[in-house]
């Protein structure tokens, strides 16, 4: 089974808004975008015990926190999901008629058009599961309630039954618990790991392993109540404690009718009931290099979510890897990037669907281009657009992929054609923003740079950034000779293109930098064990008239990031008067037409913070501590 399709009403800081998921789908995006609350939604649909806690949802969960109209009448979220590629054990266990035609390609359900039913054996055609949450507020209960539902079929309700209209649901057949555990549906969410996360609480990813992996539950609490009670020596008999209990037995006896003998009063490890085992039962993990066992939550950030994601591997094992719908919140908090590599390959290969939000390129770079979601905002809507592997070549996309997976997380790129200009052009801005109070350095800015694999190359970046909804900059020396008319249409889908006059960077630098600041370089690198002493030395009575001259050489014998000569050059600068007008002006405006324009995907009108008990007790989305579900009927 895997997500298809999700469409979510009202909730948090969406109003109206459609996303569609793929086997492996990475959603990116700026902070607030919605990746949370896509994944949370689906949690609201999935997650067997999410709608067990109290409140399901509550003011803060509806679009700019309305839940009632202007009427006064409750507004309802509503989150429909799709599930399609259901085994034949689960179209027999969720029963045919819940089931719809879905047309993959055209995203669109076809049973009920005209001859819709006979292509179920067409390519792209499969049957399919519709499944909504629906929440509001219960005016006569004062209270927010929530439940899922099978969207089909829709019940037929007379039009004047307002009692049964006014029914969460309006008939609805339930879609419950085990239907949901059916589906597989696990969640890791980012920082979360807290105070329920590894206890056995009811829910908790402990609990459900215990769940999973048999009968035995209820010997086990019983039996181990028993020797809690029965401890020998038991706690009371601990001498301070002895002394204690019989000062009380004695002190009581005079208001209170005990029962004869000593055991009248007594110590135990626990109240003896098994709620009290699950709230007070920690696991204890011992990591190199001490041997000693301590509590989890003693461990390290790192430690922690890893061993959160090793517990949820284990749930995915039993259940089944391939029948997991595994979502992920940004698993690279907290870990190195090797690590992050490592469980993000896991995911992709162990589960049977992956939806993953992160800001991490190590993380990034592990999926396909076309399994890339990038979500942004208009306005109240979230969209999500998935790259386009027509307009992004997939062996483009992989031989640049480090660049690429930065670029997609930034709010613009800068493509320049070689990696001096690379380290130039950074350098650049942190002296501005140094010497200038209204401008904004390329990295607060959210500009990514990205370095064109070959001279001439870079034109054909700017048709790939467009196509990926990226504001985009493009930045070359002089061509030698005409360009072809290809070139330069691809140089027109850049949101503006820059053309030197210079033959390279270190003719723009010599010629745009005063003399005196090149004089203070050289004094600087000329100590340097990297300096080329023996082809181009230097002598500090050397006159003003041959400086840019030996500049220009000793550029060209350090070219790069690996030296980055260019960049010191830059940083010996300390006015903007200093620095080469035409990389000032560019990055200026650049700075312009970002300045006064939101972080992307962040609107403060619609962005939602955590609430307060998200913060002060974090934990896993399979959790909770509510009572169970009553059995089914």
């Amino acid at each position: 089974m895997r997500v298809r399709h999700i469409r979510i009403q009202s909730f948090r800081g969406i109003e109206d808004s459609e996303i569609h998921f793929k086997t492996h789908t990475l959603l990116v995006g700026g902070n607030n975008a919605g990746k949370s609350t896509i994944c949370d939604a689906l949690d609201l649909v999935l997650g067997p015990e999410r709608l067990y806690r109290r409140p399901v949802v509550d003011e803060h969960d509806f679009y700019l926190g309305r839940y009632l109209d202007e009427d006064g009448a409750p507004v309802e979220i509503r989150i429909d999901a799709i599930l399609t590629q259901l085994t034949p054990e689960e179209r027999r266990r969720f029963g045919d008629q819940h089931l719809r035609l879905w047309d993959d390609y055209a995203s669109e359900f076809i049973d009920e058009e005209e001859g819709g039913a006979d292509r179920s054996g067409e390519e792209g055609v499969d049957w399919a599961l519709p499944v909504c949450f629906i929440g509001r507020y219960d005016r006569e209960e004062d209270d927010f309630v929530g439940d899922t539902f099978f969207c089909h079929p829709e019940p037929l309700i007379d039009a004047d039954d307002t009692e049964a209209l006014a029914e969460l649901g309006a008939g609805l057949s339930r879609f419950s618990r085990s239907h949901k555990r059916l589906a597989g549906y696990v969640y890791l969410r980012a920082l979360r790991t807290g105070s329920r996360a590894l206890s056995l609480q009811r829910g908790s990813l402990l609990d459900t392993i215990l769940q999973l992996e048999g009968d035995g539950a209820a010997e086990m609490w019983s039996d181990t109540l028993g020797k809690l009670g029965g401890l020998d020596p038991a706690v009371g008999d601990i001498p301070q404690l002895k002394e204690v209990r019989g000062e009380l037995r004695e002190r009581l006896g005079r208001f209170v009718n005990m029962a004869p003998g000593d055991d009248s009063a007594a110590f135990f490890a626990s109240d003896l009931t098994r709620q009290h085992l699950r709230e007070v039962v920690r696991l204890f993990v011992a990591t190199q290099p001490s041997d000693h066992l301590v509590p989890y939550a003693k461990q390290g950030t790192g430690s922690v979510n890893l061993l959160v994601f090793a517990l949820l591997t284990i749930i995915a094992d039993l259940k089944g890897t391939q029948s997991v719908i595994f979502a992920m919140e940004e698993p690279e908090i907290a870990l190195p990037p090797h690590t992050q590599r490592r469980v993000t390959r896991y995911v992709l290969s162990e589960m049977g669907q992956s939806i993953v939000t992160s800001h991490s390129a190590p993380v990034i770079e592990q999926f396909e281009p076309d399994s890339i979601v990038m979500l942004h905002r208009d306005g109240a809507k979230l969209i999500g657009t998935p790259i386009d592997p027509a307009k992004v070549k997939r062996k483009t996309y992989l031989t640049n992929k480090r660049q690429f997976a930065e670029a997609v997380l930034a709010r613009g790129v800068l493509v320049v054609e070689g990696s001096t200009e690379a380290v130039v052009f950074p350098a650049v801005s942190a002296v501005l923003e140094r010497v200038r109070a209204d401008y904004t350095h390329l990295d607060f800015s959210g500009v990514s740079m990205f370095t064109a694999p070959g001279d001439g190359s870079i034109a054909k970046f700017g048709p790939i950034f467009k196509a990926l909804g990226k504001k985009a900059w493009g930045v070359c020396d002089k061509p030698n000779g005409q360009l072809p008319q290809d070139v330069l249409d691809d140089r027109a889908e850049f949101d503006e293109f820059w053309e030197s006059e210079e033959l390279g960077i270190e003719d723009v630098l010599v010629k745009g930098i005063p003399v005196e600041t090149q004089r203070r370089f050289l004094d600087d690198v000329s100590t340097r064990g990297d300096y080329p002493t023996t082809n181009h030395p230097f002598d500090p009575a050397i006159d003003d008239t041959n400086v840019p001259t030996l500049v220009h050489k000793v550029l060209k014998a350090r070219k790069g990031e690996a030296y980055a000569y260019a960049a010191v050059l830059v940083e010996h600068c300390e006015t903007e008067a200093e620095l080469p007008t035409e990389l000032v002006d560019i990055l200026v405006a650049i700075d312009v037409e970002l300045r006064g324009e939101p972080e992307v995907g962040f609107d403060p009108e619609v962005a939602v913070p955590a609430t307060d008990s998200e913060e002060a007790d974090p934990e896993v989305a399979t959790e909770t501590s509510a009572p169970e579900e009553p059995a089914e009927t």
